[in-house]
């Protein structure tokens, strides 16, 4: 599904915004948290958008020549609270000629339609029927037309419609020859002609109805005086190419809006020199000597301004720019000098730079949200008031606040508000100026090229860079792959596809420091080992400066600069593990040291008890020297595994396809997990690190962290264990039969609980976990479920998942689910996306399965990859590149748009009228009759006003024909 915009309106009384959408999609947007969606019933591009003002209706043409009325629609729910519906009344699809242009008249009774043909058409509203004797042809037009401006040529298709601005019924039609015919619909006469011979694109009246503007595929512009007694103007008052005189690009559409000031603004698309600027996607801001060339990196749709629209008014007096692009909503202040951009509260592009990782943080600390939200501010300067603020906003305030975390290719993470339906932009981190890239600035302060005020004085058009979608990274080598926030100890780490692991910290000052560096060897100098990759990232060798916000501390480098799979962050023992294809590494940020890194094909051969296994290193050395060994012999070497069980499948479960031990990806490392869990033995718990990888083994380490023992987590100890080590010994190593990867690893309490985060218990945030009873370890690969008993790492319970249709495990998370009757109780399940697109629940620590739903199609590879779980039972995916899915498992957790809008209008669908087919009639009885058996879908309609949220869609197509409108489909 393409959520790439198409199509734009503004409704000024309701002051509501509605897009159109590739995909066939319409969204309807007022003040943040109002927002309606509607769908068409074919995925068709929506090509234009017209309200008809303050009804809460607008018309949609769509690609396919249909033309659709929506309509929202009130119904009753419980607590007096209603919902808006978006409803189509009725689709009209011209066979005859392709419809070019759509009018709506102020008065809401008419829409004029343009075709290619030439020919203009009048329906009348709402009882939706073609008038027939106001239909306008073009060879009506060109016998008024002088016989020297004739020259047997078609006029071409009509390429803007405009009402007069102050007597209606007056309507200015523009054809692609140039020709502007003013046509009076009452007496149904040409009124005035404006023989134009430039090709035309489109028309903007000036607000006192003297003038209008045209503009040219020459990119010019024309003003046209309007006055009586002149039948037929044969040149305009004035012409302006503004970026010639060298061939320019077509001015696409123009707006003339007036100001108190006396100097009007004028705003163009397009108009570029064809030569130098072809390929730039543009608008222009000009009022007296200001002038300004908005540059943007997608094409502009389509654009219009907030002002004045009050008959009695004299000037139009515009406050703000809203310029719809592909792939992104750009929002200029045209009350504060220099034309500044406005912050958008929704609709930020998600993909300004093209995401890689995402990552949910439920429950955010209050001080954290704080810091969060002024860290921003400090990025986006003056907050403006938002000028699209139709309806109200009827959501109760988040219960906590929730963060969404998107990781991009330019090596940002930006930071947005996920407590309510839209997705806000809070913060932008960058993660680019840790290192020397290709665009750095110059170094030389005397280098003018560096100087913004000499450019702009030099450079013609007066380009501004707009909008912040930026498809193309500087370098990929920056794309961020994982990203881990504790949001306690407000410590995040980021990695990259260069190998590169970030340790953050929060601070609330502007800061100059320098960055420490520390390169950890995953393969300790193997001997034969050539890196044919792309080079590491250069760290900067000089202090940095780095803005309010989380600031670097510590830049880990994984050598060879393979790009990060895995990373786990454990700020409480000051601990963070991460992993690639090439192996794992722990390390220890507070003492700035590694302790230990491990390749995963390189195992320990485990002999004996725990007691008996040396030091890592000593260990590794050892273990390397027996793997080339068993390499060059070709023998299989044995591993200490639990006993692999035979028994007979159950019927609900699948037999599993058994996978390749040479699989060149099978050093990937897929997962990693910090416990405090029993691994040594039964009586003694302590600090431990757990690793997955893709070729189904599963590494467990006893970690020895200064101050954190047995029964001690969280305490410190003196002036000793300040200097003292981090330990790590490898203490049970398990290899999946299968060698399917493993997804993911959770040590579950006695209680069968999860572990809780790092500070939870510690901060009584959170339950302690139950110590006193046997640990157990969930394991996840792609093909089945499984609990393992600590410390001796016996298989419990499983269930196979894998089907014979190639059924594997995508996604896995813990996920509290808590009752919608009962306050006080809630249960921990086990959620599993798989590659088919569907969700398993499943209980712990019996792994009984209790639900199934179908949620994203299987052939949306992206989406089933980029999908991410809260900890309450929803979750997000990418239905586009630009575009989240926010889905709930829970009743209880629901976030929907609540929100009303007053409407100048009776609620009441009016049903059409004067249909000369009985079948038609009765249908539309059925269809729209309160006392039908058809299902209202929201309730009752009220003759009222009323305010609610929600959609549904009727959907009625007819075809026009000279004598008859017939039913086609319902």
């Amino acid at each position: 599904m393409s959520s790439v915009r198409s199509a734009l309106a503004f409704d000024p009384k309701l002051e509501l915004m509605a897009i159109g959408t590739k995909s066939g999609a319409i969204k309807v947007y007022g003040a943040p948290g109002v927002e309606f969606t509607g769908l068409h019933k074919d995925t068709t591009a929506v090509t234009q958008i017209h309200f008809l003002p303050g009804q809460g209706r607008l018309m949609s043409l769509l690609d396919d020549n249909t033309i659709h009325l929506w309509e929202l629609v009130v119904g009753t729910r419980s607590l007096n609270t209603h919902r808006f519906t978006l409803h189509t009344l009725l689709l009209l699809l011209l066979s005859a000629t392709r419809v070019t242009v759509l009018l709506l008249l102020r008065s809401c009774d008419l829409l004029c339609i343009g075709t290619e043909g030439g020919g203009v058409y009048f329906l009348e509203l709402p009882r939706l029927s073609l008038k027939d004797d106001q239909t306008l042809l073009q060879d009506q037009v060109t016998q008024s037309l002088p016989d020297d401006y004739r020259c047997g040529k078609s006029l071409g298709p009509v390429e803007s419609l405009q009402e007069h601005p102050q007597q209606s019924g007056k309507v200015l039609i523009g054809y692609s020859r140039g020709l502007v015919v003013l046509w009076d619909l009452s007496s149904r006469q040409v009124e005035q002609l404006f023989l134009g011979k430039q090709q035309l694109e489109s028309l903007v009246w000036e607000r006192s109805g003297n003038l209008f503007v045209s503009s040219h595929n020459d990119g010019g512009y024309s003003m046209w005086p309007v006055t009586s007694g002149n039948p037929n103007i044969h040149q305009p008052a004035s012409s302006t190419i503004p970026y010639g005189p060298f061939p320019c690009k077509a001015i696409n559409k123009i707006l003339w809006r007036t100001t108190q000031t006396g100097s009007p603004v004028l705003l163009y698309s397009g108009g570029m020199p064809r030569a130098s600027y072809g390929d730039r996607h543009c608008l222009t801001i000009q009022q007296d000597k200001d002038h300004v060339t908005l540059d943007f990196t997608s094409r502009v749709i389509d654009f219009f301004t907030v002002h004045s629209t009050e008959q009695d008014k004299e000037f139009d007096d515009p406050t703000a720019l809203v310029v719809l692009l592909e792939e992104e909503l750009v929002v200029i202040d045209l009350q504060t000098p220099g034309w500044p951009s406005l912050p958008t509260p929704y609709l930020a592009p998600l993909h300004s730079s093209a995401i890689t990782c995402s990552c949910h943080i439920s429950n955010v600390p209050p001080k954290l949200w704080e810091r969060l939200i002024n860290a921003g501010k400090a990025q986006q300067g003056r907050q403006q008031t938002w000028p699209i603020c139709g309806g109200k906003n009827l959501a109760p305030p988040a219960k906590q606040q929730e963060l969404l975390l998107t990781g991009h290719e330019d090596g940002t993470v930006r930071f947005w508000d996920a407590s309510g339906v839209a997705l806000t932009p809070l913060y932008k981190l960058s993660t680019a100026n840790v290192f020397h890239t290709d665009c750095d600035p110059s170094d030389d302060p005397q280098d003018p090229s560096d100087d913004p005020d000499m450019q702009q004085e030099e450079e013609w058009p007066p380009f501004r860079k707009v909008g912040c979608f930026d498809p193309y990274s500087d370098d990929p080598r920056l794309g961020i792959q994982k990203i881990s926030l504790c949001k306690y100890s407000n410590k995040l780490v980021v990695t990259g596809t260069a190998g590169q692991v970030i340790i953050l910290g929060l601070n609330d000052e502007r800061s100059d420091h320098l960055v420490d560096v520390s390169v950890v060897d995953l393969l300790q100098d193997r001997e034969g080992f050539t890196w044919k990759g792309h080079d590491r990232l250069e760290p900067r060798l000089k202090p940095a400066p780095f803005p309010p916000g989380f600031q670097p501390l510590v830049l880990v480098q994984c050598l060879p600069p393979a790009s990060v799979t895995a990373v786990a962050l454990h700020a409480e023992w000051n601990l963070i593990a991460f992993g690639t294809s090439h192996g794992f590494g722990l390390f220890d940020y507070h003492r700035r040291n590694a302790v230990c890194t491990l390749h995963p094909n390189d195992s320990l051969a485990m002999e004996g008890p725990l007691s008996r296994v040396k030091s890592l290193k000593k260990s590794l050395r050892q273990s390397f020297r027996r793997i080339r060994k068993s390499r060059v012999s070709g023998k299989k070497r044995t591993i200490t595994t639990p006993t692999t069980e035979q028994e007979e499948v159950a019927p609900v479960q699948r037999r599993i396809e058994p996978r390749s031990a040479d699989d060149s990806l099978s050093g990937v490392v897929r997962c990693l997990c910090f416990a405090d869990t029993y691994l040594r033995d039964g009586t003694h718990h302590g600090p431990t690190l757990w690793a997955g990888t893709n070729s189904g083994s599963v590494y467990a380490y006893a970690l020895e962290v200064p101050g954190v023992g047995s029964g001690r987590v969280g305490e410190r100890g003196g002036a000793s264990e300040s200097s003292a080590c981090v330990e790590a010994v490898l203490g049970k190593e398990i290899q999946l039969m299968h060698r399917a990867p493993v997804v993911s690893i959770c040590v579950l309490d006695g209680r069968g609980k999860p572990l809780p985060d790092p500070y939870e218990a510690s901060q009584d945030l959170a339950i302690a976990p139950d110590m006193t009873n046997a640990h157990s370890v969930l394991i996840a690969s792609e093909e089945q479920l499984k609990v393992f008993s600590l410390p001796k790492v016996s298989a419990k319970t499983k269930f196979k998942l894998t089907a014979h249709e190639g059924c594997r495990v995508r996604k896995v998370a813990l996920v509290v689910f808590s009752s919608a009757a009962q306050e006080d109780y809630s249960e921990h399940t086990l959620v599993c996306l798989t590659n088919l697109g569907d969700m398993h629940l499943f209980n712990i620590p019996g792994l009984r399965p209790q639900v199934r739903y179908d949620c994203i199609r299987k052939e949306d590879i992206s989406g089933i990859a980029s999908c991410v779980f809260t900890k309450t039972g929803q979750g997000f995916y990418l239905i586009s590149p630009s575009e989240y899915e926010r889905f709930s498992l829970s009743a209880k957790v629901l976030t929907e748009p609540l929100c009303s809008v007053q409407l100048d209008r009776l609620l009441e669908p009016r049903p059409a009228r004067n249909y000369t087919t009985l079948l038609t009639a009765l249908l539309l009885l059925h269809l729209l009759d309160g006392s039908s058996t058809q299902p209202q879908a929201n309730g009752t309609h009220k003759n009222q006003m009323g305010q609610a949220e929600g959609m549904c869609e009727y959907t009625l197509t007819l075809f026009p024909s000279p004598n008859l409108l017939s039913l086609f489909s319902l």
